[in-house]
């Protein structure tokens, strides 16, 4: 399978028009706050919030979560609070986080905003949304809501990235290495050269995409929706997310030496170079197993893993998420 056998169609590839909004002088702000991030983070945050948003005499409400099974439903009323008040729903964590509170704001006509707090931080970076509290916090009130595309594996949602295979148990013993040794991008590193250098079972997978079926072996499929982290990892698809799409990366079954050095060309930007990398753009795809029956996987969408039955269906979804974002020239300027 190539990327030519399964490049998108000129109907695929035709981006949605949606026009920016402009957020109301007086819109409250309802912000959720993943408490993981420590206790000193979080009085720094609210210290700020008040300072800035008192200032500006806007209302807020924040919603602390200490325990990860509320993130849901703490957003979910957010979001109904929001409705009612014509406000912004506002997500403050790392991508798992705002991913979570983006899922309850799409499809409610809310506007969202995310005040960045992650490790990596890649749907805040890819959308020029500055790390910096102060100037995230500033971004609340000048910004129009603009829409961006998100992804949907079955029925959950994600805004950078969704994976079966090796990916998810490189994320997982990850969080391991983190609760030891501290959050940083070094320890995250590090546990991925540990995890690529055990043996690892390779998964056979029939994709359906546009009317064609192709099997592959593979340690992982990774589908994308940050062309910042494609980029990063050297992908020629990258571009190919603003015209609508996501983009899919699945390296063949290959020896774990082989399997490293594929790693260290995303590590070093050159993915795509790699003769053992399969990769393809698209809206649709449908996973399944060869034996046709209903597989227990594991799936990883945005850092946080779980189980899904198969079939797997990798989509766009058919309407947008409104980001309060900077304009496109300045966005450019604030991804790094």
């Amino acid at each position: 399978m190539t990327p030519a056998e399964l490049s998108p169609t000129p109907s695929e590839a035709a981006p949605q028009a949606h026009a920016p909004r402009t957020i109301a002088a007086d819109a409250p702000f309802f912000i959720v706050i993943n408490a993981g991030s420590g206790r000193k983070q979080n009085d720094e945050t609210r210290a700020a919030l008040e300072r800035m948003l008192g200032e500006a005499g806007r209302k807020f409400e924040i919603r602390l979560v200490d325990n990860p099974a509320e993130l849901a439903d703490t957003a979910a009323q957010a979001v109904r609070d929001a409705k009612a008040q014509n406000g912004v729903v506002v997500g403050a964590g790392g991508d798992g986080t705002l991913c979570a509170v983006a899922g309850a704001v799409l499809g409610s006509g809310c506007p969202f905003a995310v005040l960045p707090r992650g490790t990596f931080n890649y749907f805040s970076r890819d959308h020029g949304v500055p790390s910096d509290p102060a100037e995230s916090i500033a971004l609340l009130l000048s910004a129009r809501a603009h829409p961006v595309q998100v992804g949907f594996v079955n029925d959950r949602m994600f805004l950078v990235n969704a994976s079966l295979g090796l990916y998810p148990k490189l994320l997982e013993d990850r969080e391991l290495y983190k609760q030891q040794f501290g959050r940083s991008r070094l320890i995250a590193l590090w546990s991925a050269a540990v995890t690529l250098l055990r043996r690892h079972r390779h998964l056979r997978l029939h994709i359906e995409h546009d009317g064609t079926m192709q099997e592959i072996r593979t340690s992982t499929l990774f589908v994308g929706n940050n062309r910042l982290q494609l980029e990063q990892i050297g992908m020629a698809e990258a571009p190919l997310l603003e015209r609508g799409l996501l983009a899919a990366i699945a390296p063949r079954a290959v020896g774990r030496l082989a399997q490293i050095g594929i790693t260290l060309r995303g590590a070093t930007g050159r993915m795509s170079d790699a003769d053992n990398v399969v990769s393809f753009a698209f809206k649709h795809i449908t996973v399944t197993h060869p034996s046709k029956r209903r597989r227990l996987v594991k799936i990883a969408t945005d850092g946080e893993v779980t189980w899904m039955n198969m079939p797997l269906d990798f989509r766009i979804a058919p309407e947008p998420l409104y980001l309060l974002k900077p304009e496109a020239d300045v966005a450019n300027a604030n991804r790094s």
